[in-house]
């Protein structure tokens, strides 16, 4: 995965009212924090954070106030009407280090031939990666399931330098049969016979 460069400022006023301004100014606040290091507040520009942001996990390379950080998303905080990022939580990471994160789980392959569907328990699976080699997703091959069979988290092939952190016995998919409807006129007929 490649790291994404930005510039940063520390920020240095607090509360609703200055984070208003920053906003108008299009930037997003934010806290780096990690590695038993004091937090420190910052402001990043919003569009160049929001286009970072579309790939899950995405390593950034932070430059504030000339020292340079490597980080990840922890926490983004989005307004619920307009979908534009509020605030930003950042977790410091140093190379060959490991970090548990989640990953998302995409699946390939048809399902055996009848009436099923397949019901995703889990959309995300928590692995651990070395933070500068973390996985954007895994695929999981459903070919040939039927009713009853499910995978669970042990099951899932993942890519290589990654563990899997969680419940190795979770549920992740599973396939059930598609509930057939009773047919109208044989639910009137039961209810004349009443």
């Amino acid at each position: 995965m490649a790291e994404i460069k930005l510039d940063a400022t520390v920020r240095t006023e607090f509360g609703k009212g200055a984070a208003r301004r920053t906003r108008r100014a299009n930037l997003v606040p934010g806290v780096v924090y990690g590695h038993g290091a004091e937090p420190v507040h910052i402001n990043l520009p919003g569009h160049d954070l929001l286009l970072a942001l579309r790939t899950a996990n995405v390593l950034i390379g932070l430059e504030i106030d000339g020292k340079d950080a490597l980080v990840i998303p922890k926490a983004v905080q989005r307004n619920a009407l307009k979908g534009h990022i509020e605030h930003v939580d950042l977790l410091t990471v140093k190379r060959g280090e490991k970090v548990n994160v989640e990953i998302a789980v995409h699946v390939e392959g048809d399902l055996a031939p009848g009436a099923n569907l397949l019901e995703y328990v889990q959309n995300t699976l928590l692995v651990e990666a070395e933070a500068t080699h973390i996985p954007e997703s895994v695929t999981v091959s459903i070919a040939g399931l039927d009713a009853g069979d499910s995978i669970l988290a042990k099951d899932v092939p993942l890519p290589k330098g990654s563990v899997l952190a969680g419940d190795e016995d979770a549920v992740v998919l599973q396939v059930v049969s598609a509930q057939a409807e009773e047919s109208a006129e044989g639910a009137e007929g039961e209810g004349a016979e009443a």
